[in-house]
């Protein structure tokens, strides 16, 4: 069924997201994804990998969730070829905290098997991306090996956003909760995240904007985690948004069309560390050289 042109990108994906999880009903029914879910032991601490780290010998500083992707709506194919556990390996080498897996099948050409093989591949925490809409995609997510998934409150509901967060609990799988709008953002709290994502581009138009961060950081709720998705390029974003008092950034065209993904990703965050050396011990150490 091709897409309505009268709606916005955002309920095609979610129309279509429906139609495809019916099917995959049928192929695995319910009950044996729970069974699957409740058989697996092992969790990677997602929050944890992402929070401000106590120990002051250890690094401390922004942390990058680095994204897998072979597509996006805007951009259409970024990667023609998407060798999975190379650039999953890369980001983990290049200093990602955690890793985030698109496994939308239409519009990011992705599926859960990318995300079990990224995580086969390293040992950082990694979050599912994709449209949850319901409580068979938890277990699922759990079944194929995500520590977290991403819930989107612009597609849920009140009641539905606030049960997603309690079968995340019960299953021991973190959620990162995503707004674009400080109106999303009391829904989200109101539903009890403790890990909130603002995403800068807006999912209806998918123009992207920046300030949507700085705006929404101060009216998050006091110890929740903040991550900034989206339209982050440079040092001096990453820099401006660590200033704002966010804990983590999740990154994915950036490093996508690069030809080395995690080199890219290495390389952002020495411009990082450059930027937060002083200008005048910089400007010492280049006469000195």
């Amino acid at each position: 069924m091709p897409d309505d042109p009268a709606r916005t990108i955002l309920d095609n994906i979610v129309s279509t997201r429906r139609r495809s999880l019916e099917e995959t009903r049928l192929v695995l029914p319910l009950k044996r994804v729970q069974e699957m879910a409740e058989g697996r032991l092992e969790r990677r601490d997602f929050a944890g990998a992402i929070s401000p780290n106590p120990d002051p010998d250890a690094p401390r500083g922004l942390r990058v969730i680095a994204e897998l992707k072979r597509a996006s709506p805007s951009r259409g194919l970024l990667r023609q070829h998407y060798r999975r556990r190379e650039i999953a390996m890369g980001y983990a080498g290049g200093g990602a905290a955690a890793l985030s897996v698109l496994t939308e099948d239409q519009y990011f050409l992705g599926s859960p098997k990318d995300l079990t093989e990224v995580r086969q591949s390293v040992a950082i925490p990694v979050l599912r991306k994709d449209f949850i809409l319901e409580g068979y995609q938890v277990y699922e997510s759990v079944a194929i090996g995500a520590d977290a998934l991403l819930l989107i409150v612009a597609i849920l509901s009140q009641h539905d956003l606030r049960s997603l967060l309690e079968l995340c609990d019960k299953l021991r799988i973190a959620a990162l909760v995503e707004v674009h709008t400080e109106g999303e953002l009391e829904r989200a709290a109101a539903a009890g995240a403790r890990i909130i994502g603002v995403n800068n581009r807006n999912l209806k138009t998918l123009e992207v904007n920046l300030e949507t961060s700085f705006e929404l950081r101060a009216k998050m709720p006091r110890g929740c985690l903040a991550v900034s998705e989206s339209g982050i390029k440079t040092a001096e974003d990453l820099r401006r948004i660590k200033d704002a008092g966010f804990n983590a950034v999740l990154i994915g065209e950036r490093f996508m069309t690069q030809p080395e993904p995690g080199a890219a990703l290495s390389g952002l965050l020495a411009d990082l560390a450059r930027q937060a050396v002083p200008l005048e011990y910089r400007n010492s150490k280049t006469e000195t050289q």
